[in-house]
């Protein structure tokens, strides 16, 4: 919980950020997919200075009831639905329901619109003037697309990220092993198995490796795993080596870790984390029918049929979200990122095709952080 002179600070230094570049802005709209955490209220708020708020979608597993009190009393608060927006028709529909005839940007948390993008920049009754998103696996999915229809800036990969990437790391080995312990357990004694090795699942393996506890890691990619290689990590080039004895595994691939016939190879006894949403890391759909289901603690889940058995943690969703997903003031590095690929979009007109913020505006908007957080994030 923010003191009231921690919001004020918080107000200042995103202010600030939306200064950056006084340019001239053409009237645009938003509508923003977010994780409505207890300190997104700023953001949205700065936000609003830069665009009209067409509507707020929260992720659906990641809402503060306080959050959405408040910015419900002041913008458009819509219910986000991954399937609804798979088809092109509804989410156009959608659209034209919140901001017909507007310049519209879209402000995305994991690619909810890559599937409809083509459909709605040439159908909808207003203009997508573009894109911006914060995820790997949503930067993946625009990326994918033969050419995306409007510029789309991702800020996944950017420098200012890391600090978030590496925190929700800790996060999320933080939040697995409360979740253990809750049943009498302890991690200690499990070795672990990583899958995928990208920022996160980098910060997860140093994590679980200073507890010093085994792991080994498995990605598609023979350069993460060379990389994990050169770090001190036992590697393997299948998924089913990376299961077999593994008491712990940690999703953390964004792009469907375990499908319905991987999780015949998760060891006995084995506790299954997620670092993101269940529909994007784990098939558990495909079990229902295979496996019997028994919550055995508050967000422990007992997954069982003859002769085998694992746990899956917090339904397979963020497990870290159950403890806050808090990184302290680093969150708003990322946050005046996403400000300022807005401004640029309202401001300048863009070719198609994927787009970064310039240097030069990272590295303003890390002076600026600086001098509002050093020393008190």
């Amino acid at each position: 919980m923010q003191e009231d002179f921690e919001k004020s600070r918080v107000d200042a230094f995103f202010r600030r950020v939306t200064e950056l570049r006084p340019t001239p802005h053409r009237g645009v709209s938003a509508v923003v997919v977010t994780h409505l955490l207890p300190e997104r209220p700023a953001f949205l708020r700065a936000v609003a200075r830069l665009a009209n708020v067409a509507a707020v979608l929260p992720k659906p597993k990641s809402i503060d009831t306080a959050a959405l009190r408040e910015i419900s009393g002041v913008m458009p608060v819509d219910q986000l639905d991954r399937s609804r927006f798979a088809d092109p028709a509804q989410t156009l529909t959608y659209l034209e329901s919140r901001a017909a005839g507007q310049r519209l940007v879209l402000l995305d948390v994991g690619g909810y619109f890559a599937p409809a993008l083509d459909h709605l920049c040439a159908q909808f009754s207003g203009q997508i003037v573009g894109v911006v998103e914060d995820t790997e696996n949503g930067h993946q999915r625009y990326a994918q697309l033969d050419k995306p229809p409007c510029p789309v800036y991702s800020v996944a990969r950017s420098p200012l990220k890391d600090p978030e990437d590496y925190l929700v790391g800790q996060s999320v080995v933080f939040s697995t092993e409360a979740l253990v312990r809750a049943r009498g357990d302890i991690l200690h004694g499990r070795p672990a198995a990583v899958i995928g090795y990208g920022k996160l699942g980098r910060s997860i393996a140093a994590m679980l490796h200073a507890k010093h506890i085994p792991v080994r890691v498995f990605d598609l990619d023979p350069v993460r795993r060379a990389q994990a290689l050169s770090q001190g990590y036992r590697t393997t080039p299948t998924l089913a080596d990376a299961l077999a004895g593994a008491g712990l595994v940690v999703c953390a691939t964004g792009n469907m870790a375990l499908r319905e016939e991987d999780f015949g190879r998760v060891a006995n006894g084995a506790y299954i984390a997620s670092v993101t949403s269940s529909d994007d890391e784990l098939e558990l759909g495909a079990l229902d029918g295979l496996y019997d289901r028994a919550r055995v603690e508050p967000h422990v889940t007992r997954y069982a049929r003859t002769g085998h058995y694992f746990y899956v943690l917090a339904d397979g969703n963020a497990v870290n979200f159950l403890h806050g997903a808090s990184v302290g003031a680093f969150i708003f590095l990322v946050q005046a990122e996403i400000i300022a690929a807005l401004a640029l979009l309202a401001s300048t007109e863009h070719d198609t095709g994927m787009h970064e913020v310039p240097a030069d505006i990272r590295q303003s908007i890390a002076a600026q952080w600086l001098s509002y957080f050093d020393g008190v994030s």
